[in-house]
């Protein structure tokens, strides 16, 4: 059975949620179509040559007219006749070569194996050199020099430094495998400071690396202190005209490949980090793209009986791997990409248009502001995207293998991937992802976060198959299986969660170090613009394992009798209590509870989760409204992916805590507000009642303030706290 979005309702499914054609994982399809090469060749490192090396219109019109096996023209528009100028140019000046030289003809001599293969290198890379010796000239009769002849200095920022060749292309390998040795043993120094912003930035890295005194010593405050290639400086000025305290020092984590954890994405800075991440991952696309092709070309003028080894690939060539919750956060992200590449041509461009920008749904206004961010325009979760980068163009829905950039969703990768034990289980494009963005994790988590560790679970392991990979251009540190010590991983959120903190501590093993952003909390109960009675609960536990039971136990002997007592007209109780359940598992148990315990048979209560359908939930909805229903289970997945707007609300009993503390907000000052303010009960019979644990203190500090937790978190000061 194929994996899906638990939590997910059908919400995705009536619009826009197509499967796309050609969109799967892609087997190599250059590699496979010369499979009468040795497996060592690098079939792939002949692609990119011969692709990736355009210099001139005339090789710019060749590569779109050639028929890609890969997904061909599935856009419906027809390729115009190709002609072969360059080929008739290439012979003119061999022929040029041969008559100045005044040589005689070369005689034939048979070749084995290897000595085909290295025939076969030299006259593409001969092609290469051709391409910029035209382009050479070309740019010097015009005045303009090329962006591919940029110097190493000229890649870094205004002082020389370049973290790419630092961190990625040329580490330091006895100072790496120290970094890596201590990552293992958990040796790190700890450096923490305050932002004049209000963040507060933690730094983690390994004891040997040198490190500042200050976690905010250093930052990027212009566009201009980028290590950017020369042709990203002009866009990249445009995009950032101007950066924020925060993104000054975000940017310099970001610039030095350090892990990062911020969870303080809001709708006013997710633009910028949208910019920045953009920025960075083409940024380090064609510095990967431009230290190949200068190492082909000093190749092909060396002797090519002596051996040179030059490391600068990885086993595939996806490079960065960007995991989103819908098609629309993706469209954000290639719009941006686009607006920093400048390309003459945009392959597939139309397809992708027709598939992922569907126009915008018409969304109430009542729905808050983060509920349109994420579900206006196509909000599908099940896609993955292939790009391919090449100096003039930009291709859309390239096979992974030969993409360089890689869009998906949890699902969608998770679908790519396989299952275990599965003949078609493929893993191998994620082998060499030396850059891992996940934005709004938030939002991933109310799908099935299980498909995101899935995919952390297969990052940088040793592919299974060759691929065309030539081996003896594969940075060691990729041999040795240190590439997740390598990988920079950039994790934004709106809040951070347990599952999230685990994989900061767990998945994030970077040897430049890792970084936490997080601002104080001043608690959303403070923000409720009401007078109401707040009291939160809290239960002990004696391992992580039974708090589910202890949690129900608690309910079930503290909580249901009140319930009881509110559903008793006779006794005047005041009906309208809604029960907010945190997961499914803990709304199924007390369904069951309510509907088959003896002492429970009084109580009428109705259901919404994220898998009730429309017509129960219009009727659980009435009927708690008219009073017929006096308690209503809301899940906290069916309010995220609906945000209905209850009425009748009178109390409100918290199972747990929100992860969302605008859940919060909503579901107190909202549903309880109303009823105050239609005059439906007072401020004295209404109240909400929260119950947490230890193991709550994310959600806790987000609620409350963090000033507040720990004062909640003593046990001398009692189990039960009330606010008002």
């Amino acid at each position: 059975m194929a994996p899906s979005s638990r939590g997910r309702p059908s919400r995705g499914t009536s619009r826009g949620r197509r499967r796309v054609r050609g969109e799967g994982r892609g087997k190599g399809t250059y590699a496979a179509t010369h499979s009468n090469k040795p497996i060592f060749y690098s079939t792939r490192v002949e692609e990119q040559v011969q692709s990736d090396a355009e210099a001139s219109e005339i090789q710019a019109v060749e590569e779109k007219d050639e028929q890609d096996p890969s997904s061909g023209n599935e856009d419906g528009e027809k390729s115009g006749t190709t002609a072969h100028p360059y080929s008739v140019l290439l012979q003119s000046l061999n022929t040029n070569n041969n008559t100045q030289r005044g040589s005689p003809k070369r005689k034939k001599r048979k070749l084995d194996g290897e000595g085909l293969n290295r025939l076969a290198v030299k006259e593409t890379l001969e092609e290469q050199l051709a391409e910029n010796v035209l382009e050479d000239a070309g740019s010097s009769s015009s005045g303009e020099s090329s962006p591919d002849e940029e110097t190493e200095s000229q890649d870094g920022n205004q002082q020389g430094y370049d973290p790419f060749n630092e961190h990625v292309a040329d580490p330091n390998e006895a100072q790496l495998e120290r970094a890596v040795q201590e990552v293992e043993q958990g040796k790190y120094h700890t450096l923490k400071s305050n932002l004049q912003s209000g963040f507060l930035c933690s730094l983690m890295i390994p004891e040997s690396h040198n490190h500042p005194s200050d976690a905010s010593a250093a930052f990027l405050g212009r566009t201009e202190d980028f290590p950017l290639k020369q042709r990203l400086r002009a866009p990249a000025a445009k995009l950032l005209p101007f950066l924020t305290d925060a993104c000054s020092h975000l940017a310099r984590s970001i610039f030095d490949y350090q892990d990062v954890l911020f969870s303080e994405r809001t709708l006013s800075n997710a633009e910028d980090l949208r910019k920045l991440i953009c920025l960075h991952s083409i940024n380090h696309i064609f510095k990967t793209r431009h230290k190949v092709i200068k190492n082909n070309a000093r190749i092909m003028k060396e002797n090519s009986e002596e051996d040179i080894e030059l490391r600068d690939q990885g086993f595939t060539r996806p490079k960065v791997l960007i995991v989103l919750p819908t098609k629309q956060a993706c469209v954000r992200y290639v719009e941006l990409l686009v607006a920093l590449c400048e390309p003459e041509q945009q392959e597939n461009k139309k397809r992708f248009l027709d598939l992922y920008a569907h126009a915008a749904e018409e969304l109430s206004e009542d729905k808050p502001e983060d509920f349109r961010e994420l579900f206006s325009g196509n909000d599908d979760d099940l896609f993955r995207l292939g790009m391919k980068f090449t100096r003039k163009t930009i291709k859309y829905f390239s096979q992974f293998y030969s993409s360089d950039i890689i869009f998906a969703s949890p699902l969608g990768l998770r679908m790519a991937i396989g299952e275990a034990g599965s003949k078609k289980k493929d893993h191998d494009f994620l082998s060499s992802i030396e850059i891992l963005i996940i934005d709004q994790a938030d939002s991933l988590s109310m799908q099935n976060w299980e498909h995101v560790e899935y995919v952390f679970e297969h990052l940088n392991l040793q592919p299974k198959e060759a691929h065309g990979c030539d081996f003896s251009r594969v940075k060691s540190w990729y041999l040795n299986g240190h590439a997740k010590f390598v990988r920079q991983t950039v994790l934004f959120s709106a809040f951070n969660f347990p599952a999230l903190n685990w994989l900061y501590l767990r998945q994030m093993l970077n040897i430049a170090g890792k970084v936490k952003y997080k601002k104080p909390c001043e608690g959303a109960m403070l923000d409720l613009g009401c007078p109401l009675k707040q009291t939160f609960s809290r239960f002990g536990f004696v391992t992580p394992v039974t708090e589910p039971d202890e949690r129900f136990n608690y309910f079930t002997t503290g909580l249901v009798p009140l319930l009881l007592k509110q559903s008793n007209r006779h006794t005047g109780g005041k009906q309208g209590v809604l029960v907010y359940l945190p997961s499914y598992a803990d709304f199924v148990r007390v369904r069951n509870h309510l509907s088959t315990s003896p002492t429970t048979q009084n109580i009428s209560f109705g259901a919404i989760s994220e898998y009730t359908s429309v017509q129960e939930v219009a009727r659980a909805r009435s009927h708690f409204f008219s009073g017929r229903h006096s308690v209503l289970l809301y899940t906290e997945r069916a309010h995220h992916f609906r945000r209905y707007r209850l009425r009748g609300v009178n109390k409100v009993i918290m199972y747990g805590l929100p992860e969302n503390p605008i859940f919060y907000r909503e579901i107190v000052a909202g549903y309880l507000g109303a009823s105050l303010a239609e005059g439906k009960v007072t401020a004295s019979e209404a109240g909400v009642r929260s119950l947490f644990s230890r193991l709550d203190m994310l959600k806790l500090e987000r609620i409350v303030g963090t000033k507040r937790v720990p004062s909640l978190m003593k046990e001398k000061l009692g189990d039960t706290f009330d606010f008002v």
